[in-house]
């Protein structure tokens, strides 16, 4: 708890009361313009309270990370679980594994051709050997 009472903290915590107090204001100004007369102003009326909605939402969040961080730094970390790695002297020899076979099939069958993709690279070689030219000058 005393991490959101830090400097930072305190500025996020009256920035959240400033603009949640400010948009649920502009809400009712809204709803004071509209029943003037103004009928754009019901949407605005129903706009800004749920500005007012997402900030509290964006602020709970924030505090619920902090306090998780806060709680997960004061947990005892446990022992890690490394096997331990056996000393490589003078006469010992690293382990080495044997490679993993893959047996590779060889594509059987024509190979079609795909005639767009063929079309599409002609048209590229052709803007590569004709540098100035525009694509509306392609023969093809």
């Amino acid at each position: 708890m005393r991490r959101l009472w830090t400097p930072a903290w305190i500025a996020r915590h009256v920035a959240m009361v400033v603009l949640v107090v400010g948009f649920l204001g502009l809400g009712w100004w809204q709803i004071s313009r509209a029943t003037a007369g103004n009928s754009l102003s019901w949407g605005y009326a129903v706009e800004w309270p749920i500005f007012a909605g997402f900030v509290v939402y964006v602020w709970w969040r924030e505090v619920k990370f902090a306090r998780r961080r806060t709680a997960e730094a004061d947990a005892p970390s446990p022992e890690p679980t490394v096997e331990p790695v056996p000393p490589v002297g003078a006469g010992s020899r690293p382990a080495v594994r044997r490679p993993v076979r893959v047996s590779r099939v060889p594509a059987t069958g024509d190979v079609v051709e795909d005639t767009d993709l063929a079309a599409y690279n002609r048209y590229l070689s052709w803007l590569n050997a004709n540098p100035g030219a525009r694509p509306g000058d392609y023969p093809g």
